[in-house]
Parts: structure tokens; C-alpha cells; sequence
């Protein structure tokens, strides 16, 4: 369906009925069908890594901290993928693009928004962590309790959510009044303001709280905590004992960065440069590759993730054995009775 008949049939209705319709790649007709493919094998690819990270670690009877906050950050990749990535195979599968409600974009937004929220608030709490091991070792046990964690990533999720939903409350009360076409994969919060008629910079000061909230300050806490770290190393005499304690925080630091390089190019700037091809690269970026790569970065620098790992590949590899000596005795049986 031409955007042009698309918008011009969605004026006449109200907000509970609208659609917007999502191009995702419209412009690359001739490179679907590898994008897709490409796209999906990444897609199964982090979901399989999270997944294993995630039962790892929850199937252990005693993990450190960390590794609490890194099952919760697992668990929060898998959610974070299966909101966006499947709505960007429809795009590549429909030609015309995919529709979507004016409540299906809103809730897709929101929880997009929430999601990514709660990572940047997660990994403020795992830079602290950070902090306590390597500043203050001898009261690590006690200052990082299994109570402090919890309320910790309950905060970070409750934080997360309610700075998305005033920020989705906000985006969707403006009047749309231009084309109802979203030059994207989903809803995202620059293309969806894209479409509003106001010309004032009043619709960009939602996204700018937001941004402030869930980006700059996590990130200040992160950067604090590395300053103070930095400086505790300088005072290690054992240059043996400060690789050690500077390799316990490569992996937070590299996801650390990927994560908030791509959030700040996309969100913490002005609505006059929206640049919908330059956006949805971008977005493949930290939709696609930075999920997939998490779990590759803990796996191959954290001893205890590898360790677990490698525990879990030893009973499964157990129970296979034990069913392939029950199952010929399983059948045996069956055919006396």
C-alpha cells in the first residue's frame, strides 16, 4: 500500500483505531531475502547465548553478586531482542511494510524504552559492585548482601519502567499530523517524533528528561566508580594483583560502552538531525549485534561464567548418557506390557 493512501485513510480515524505503518527496508528490495537470513541467525544466535548464560547462572545453589546481576542483565537482553527483532523480520518479510496499532506502537515503545532503561541502571549497580570488590575487599561480603542485590535490580526494572511509560505517555499525546509512515524496523522513540506537526523543541524535552534520567546520570555513577577504582589501583604494589583486578572489569567496561555509545548518538540530540537511514543502522547495531555480543564477552573474560558453563555442559552431557543406558530397558519394558 503507497504511504501517501496509508496516511490519507488514517487521518479520518481516531487515535484508538490508527495505524502507523513501519517501511523497516523498503528500500532494499533486492537484499531482503539475505537480510533476513542474516538477521534471524543472529537473532537465534543471542537468543541461545542468553538463554545459557541466563539457566547457568540461575541453576547454581550460590553465585557471587555479579553473577546475580548478570543473569538479570541476561534476562533482560532476551526481552529486549524479542521486542524488537521480530517485528524487523515482518518488515523484511511484508513488502509494503508492517502494519501496527496506535496501542501496539505505544506498548512496543515502552517496553523498548524500559527495558534499555533498566540495562543502563544495571550496569550503574554492577560498576558499584565493582567498586566495593576491588576498594573495599574486606567488606565486600558484607556491604553486597543477597538483600542489596535484590533491591538493587528491582530498582533498576521499577526505574526503568516508570521513566518509559511517562516518557511513551508524553511521544503519543502529541497530534500526528503528518504521514503516519515510521521510516523504521519498530517504533523507536526519534522516528515516532519525527511524525509530529509541532514546531516547537517543547516535544523533545520528554526524550531530553529521559535521556537524562536513564543515560547521563547511570553514567556518571559508572564513571565515578571506574575514577575510584583507577585510583585504588594506583596504590597496588603487585602489578600481578592490579591485572587482576583491571581484568574483573574489561567485560563491564566494554559493554558499558557499547551500550551508551549507540544510546547517545541516538537519543541525545536534536529532532532537526533525524537521519532515518543513518538511525536504522545504527539501531541494527544495538538491536542486533551488541545482544549477541554480551554473552560472547562474558563467557570468554569471566572465569566463574566459563566455569559454570562448562558445568552445565558436563550434566548434560551426564544425563544424556544415563538416558541412552535407561532408554533401551524403557523400551524393553514397554513391550512386555
Amino acid at each position: 500500500m503507497p504511504c501517501e493512501s496509508f496516511t490519507e485513510r488514517n487521518n479520518n480515524s481516531s487515535d484508538s483505531t490508527m495505524e502507523f505503518l513501519l517501511l523497516g527496508f523498503s528500500e532494499l528490495l533486492c537484499l531482503r531475502v539475505l537480510f533476513f537470513l542474516i538477521f534471524l541467525i543472529v537473532h537465534l544466535a543471542t537468543l541461545v547465548g542468553n538463554v545459557m548464560i541466563f539457566m547457568a547462572v540461575s541453576m547454581e545453589p550460590s553465585h557471587s553478586p555479579m553473577l546475580s546481576f548478570l543473569c538479570q542483565l541476561s534476562l533482560i537482553e532476551l526481552c529486549y531482542t524479542l521486542v524488537v527483532v521480530p517485528r524487523a523480520l515482518l518488515s523484511l518479510v511484508v513488502v509494503e511494510g508492517s502494519r501496527i496499532s496506535f496501542i501496539g506502537c505505544a506498548t512496543q515503545m515502552h517496553l523498548f524504552v524500559a527495558l534499555g532503561g533498566a540495562e543502563c541502571f544495571l550496569l550503574a549497580a554492577m560498576s558499584y559492585d565493582r567498586y566495593v570488590a576491588i576498594c573495599h575487599p574486606l567488606h565486600y561480603p558484607a556491604v553486597m548482601h543477597e538483600g542489596l542485590c535484590l533491591r538493587l535490580s528491582v530498582s533498576c526494572c521499577l526505574g526503568g519502567f516508570a521513566v518509559a511509560l511517562g516518557l511513551t505517555v508524553s511521544v503519543f499525546r502529541l497530534p500526528f499530523c503528518r504521514s503516519r509512515c515510521i521510516d523504521h524496523f519498530f517504533c523507536d522513540v526519534p522516528a515516532v517524533l519525527h511524525l509530529a506537526c509541532t514546531r516547537s523543541y517543547a516535544p523533545e524535552l520528554p526524550l531530553l528528561a529521559a535521556s537524562v534520567l536513564l543515560l547521563l546520570l547511570p553514567f556518571l555513577l559508572i564513571l565515578t566508580s571506574y575514577i575510584c577504582i583507577a585510583a585504588a589501583l594506583l596504590h597496588f604494589t603487585s602489578a600481578v594483583g592490579r591485572g587482576k583486578a583491571f581484568s574483573t572489569c574489561v567485560s563491564h567496561l566494554t559493554i558499558t560502552l557499547l551500550h551508551y555509545g549507540c544510546a547517545t548518538f541516538i537519543y541525545i540530540r536534536p529532532k532537526s538531525n533525524y537521519r532515518p537511514a543513518r538511525d536504522k543502522m545504527v539501531s541494527l547495531v544495538y538491536t542486533n549485534i551488541t545482544p549477541l555480543l554480551y554473552p560472547l564477552i562474558y563467557s570468554l573474560r569471566n572465569k566463574e561464567i566459563r566455569e559454570i558453563l562448562r558445568k552445565m555442559m558436563m550434566r548434560t552431557k551426564v544425563a544424556e548418557m544415563i538416558w541412552d543406558t535407561v532408554r533401551p530397558v524403557t523400551c524393553v519394558c514397554g513391550k512386555l506390557y
